[in-house]
């Protein structure tokens, strides 16, 4: 790229979001500067959508390769933003705007205090989870270690819970198979279902030993997010949604042979050996204010595997303020961050529960796995939600756009200044400066 008078953008995060923008920045001759805390870009795709999407990783991953490969975009990998480089530092070095596309990688805690003290001895929370079950196939692994159990509870309720079930069942079956000298292939016991799936060998669940997991959920099921009830729906409409989700859940069930409790919270835990050992649940009822615990419903359910999934939110950044869990956005529309000038986000660093907005349908397809649209067969859906949550990004490109056609483009002395700073970050982490090169010396494991 020549060296003149341009803007240049920061980009922290380069996957859906992240890539998007910078590619739409990039044919726009905007410099853009894309820095990634991993090895590789894909963020969720990679590490929140379980490892049986094979097709579907594979064909979102080519996108954003195609994407961040474009020759105006500068890639920096292994990079911790608020870390590695600071907010104050990135405008220091005189960039013309900032754009944080970090995604949601914190669970939302499960409130019941000191719980905490017994992750990765019985209890564990869904992004670890469902990481551990990506990778812990792969060559020198050394993520996070799960001691997977039959019995286990999952909380939650939401999109990603489910696919945190499937996990659990797929593999508690798959070894029980195993044990009994069946080999099977969790692919395909992933799209045949768990009874079938037995049944070739003449079984059941009981047979090799199992009663399977169980999710407990404060929502009644039809108030399961596996149907959008259209917006401006009338009353008929609105039924005849939650009658579907019904139906949707009571498939996979069906499909995938665990328990399940709804109208439940967990109200306490129980602890034993310094293990966790089961919850106290209790039955709610759903009132104007929420659910609402019965009194005198407690009850003990032990179990050896706890798995908290009741929501992801984006990690704190020093100097950026925060909303309750999220950012304090000044516009929705235009994704500014209140308090910072030129900085910038989107997805769902950036937009909350209520929302309605198409880039958190896009976050939230992505970070809850997108189960509902493959509970409804081969046609997902998922390449229209793709499009919008693109049209969402572009939307938010229109609006850095808007940013800097206010503002002098940077001088070429400055612009050579920035990278400088940045050939360094790419030089210490041993980054080739070709993003195709890099990329395919990254490429993971087959498992």
């Amino acid at each position: 790229m020549s060296l003149k008078s341009r803007h240049v953008v920061l980009i922290v995060g380069g996957a859906v979001a992240g890539s998007e923008v910078a590619f739409q920045l990039a044919r726009r001759d905007v410099c853009c500067i894309v820095m990634e805390k991993n090895d590789r870009p894909y963020g969720k795709i990679e590490d929140g959508l379980p490892r049986w999407h094979v097709n579907l990783r594979r064909q979102e991953e080519k996108k954003i390769d195609d994407k961040l490969a474009h020759p105006g975009i500068h890639f920096v990998p292994r990079v911790l933003f608020g870390r590695d480089i600071t907010i104050p530092e990135a405008l220091d070095w005189g960039v013309s705007a900032l754009v944080l596309a970090v995604g949601a990688w914190r669970d939302r805690p499960l409130p019941l205090a000191g719980i905490d003290a017994y992750i990765g001895r019985g209890f564990y929370y869904q992004n670890p989870f469902v990481y551990w079950f990506n990778h812990y196939l792969e060559p020198g692994f050394s993520g996070p270690e799960v001691k997977l159990a039959d019995g286990a509870v999952v909380v939650g309720g939401g999109l990603a819970s489910l696919d945190v079930v499937k996990i659990i069942m797929l593999e508690t079956v798959s070894r029980g198979l195993e044990a009994q000298g069946h080999k099977v292939d969790l692919y395909q016991m992933e799209r045949r279902g768990v009874p079938e799936t037995l049944e070739e060998f003449g079984l059941t669940i009981g047979d090799i030993g199992l009663r399977g997991c169980l999710l407990i959920s404060r929502r009644p099921v039809e108030d399961l997010p596996l149907a959008e009830i259209p917006e401006g729906a009338t009353p008929a409409q609105a039924a005849k949604t939650r009658a579907t989700r019904r139906k949707l859940f009571q498939n996979f069930l069906d499909k995938y042979a665990f328990r399940y409790m709804d109208r439940t919270v967990a109200v306490g835990y129980l602890a034993e050996n310094d293990h966790l050992a089961g919850l106290r649940l209790a039955a709610v009822e759903i009132k104007d204010e929420g659910p609402v615990p019965v009194p005198g419903s407690h009850e003990d359910f032990a179990a050896p595997l706890v798995v908290s999934s009741i929501g992801s939110i984006p990690e704190p950044i020093p100097g950026v303020q925060m909303n309750g869990s999220l950012y304090r956005i000044r516009d929705l529309r235009t994704g500014e961050v209140e308090g910072l000038d030129r900085v910038f986000a989107v997805g769902n660093a950036g937009t909350g529960r209520g929302n309605i907005l198409v880039s958190q349908k896009h976050g939230r397809l992505v970070s809850r796995s997108m189960l509902e649209h493959y509970l409804l067969g081969a046609t997902s859906g998922y390449e229209e939600i793709l499009a919008e949550a693109a049209v969402a990004a572009r939307a938010r490109v229109e609006a850095v756009a808007e940013h800097l056609a206010g503002r002098t483009p940077l001088p070429a002395e400055k612009v050579a200044a920035i990278l400088t700073h940045i050939k360094g970050l790419q030089d210490r982490v041993g980054y080739p400066g070709d993003y195709r090169e890099w990329i395919d010396r990254m490429h993971p494991p087959s498992v």
